[in-house]
């Protein structure tokens, strides 16, 4: 079985509508998880954290896909979009 290795990062958004970060220099990796699970208990925890930052965004990345370039991912999964 395979790893699916999750990154957990964010930071503060030009637009909260957008996924541009104010300064790149500033995001925050709070870090790699082995699982889904334990990467969306992070994300949520950050998310609270800075509930009260609207500029402020954390996102999963899906490093697991990033290594298998066959698996399909949705327009809303591709940062940048």
């Amino acid at each position: 079985m395979s790893q699916r290795l999750h990154l957990v990062f964010g930071g503060e958004l030009v637009d909260p509508q957008k996924t541009e970060f104010r300064d790149t220099s500033q995001i925050h990796v709070v870090g790699i998880f082995p699982n889904y699970e334990q990467a969306y208990n992070a994300w949520k925890a950050e998310a609270h954290r800075t509930v009260d930052s609207a500029q402020t965004r954390y996102f999963i990345a899906h490093l697991h896909r990033l290594r298998d370039e066959e698996t399909p991912v949705s327009p809303t999964e591709e940062l940048g979009s």
